[in-house]
């Protein structure tokens, strides 16, 4: 697989689902802001709820980092509206629910699985300019941690704005940072 870390977006144009308004987002509607682009295998399955729920649990976190969350999988827009009219957490998701039916957006980001058609669990924080700051893939069966991913989020950020310092492993906000210098090698 090839690194994404640093590559820019493409430009995409997709049809969409949010908060109960059919939409269409492209490229230019993401640029500007930070991103979370959280791709799962499908509509109307098991694990998929559970996440886009605990990620509707942190959305409030999210944008108050000046985040916006795109959930993508391969099904329509007129399927995410329906799983959100049929079913009470899917229902209660505020962030925009993108449509990759060719797959184009999930190739772009390497989480296709062709044989299925359906998207591995990937997560993807992408900084204002459009680049992948950070990224997890999973496979179909094992959920992912939205308050982890706002942890991730809030580390990106902190080394965008202070480019000389590194967040050691469980960093949080107001957490001790390490500025790297030749006297530490060998003393952490």
């Amino acid at each position: 697989m090839t690194n994404l870390i640093g590559k820019k977006l493409f430009d995409f144009k997709a049809d969409a689902y949010k908060d109960g308004e059919l939409i269409e987002v492209s490229t230019a509607d993401v640029l500007g802001k930070w991103s979370i682009f959280y791709f799962y295998p499908g509509d109307f399955t098991f694990v998929c709820p559970t996440e886009l729920g605990d990620l509707q649990d942190h959305y409030a976190k999210f944008q108050e980092l000046d985040a916006e969350i795109y959930s993508v999988s391969t099904d329509s827009h007129f399927v995410h509206k329906a799983w959100a009219d049929a079913t009470e957490t899917i229902g209660k998701v505020k962030y925009t629910m993108l449509a990759d039916p060719t797959g184009k957006i999930s190739r772009f980001f390497g989480v296709l699985e062709e044989d299925l058609g359906q998207a591995f669990r990937g997560s993807f924080v992408v900084n204002p300019e459009g680049e992948i700051k950070a990224y997890e893939i999973h496979d179909m069966g094992i959920g992912r941690n939205a308050e982890e991913l706002v942890r991730k989020l809030e580390a990106a950020k902190f080394i965008a704005e202070n480019g000389d310092k590194v967040c050691p492993a469980n960093w949080k906000p107001g957490e001790e940072t390490i500025a790297p210098s030749l006297d530490l090698i060998g003393k952490i």
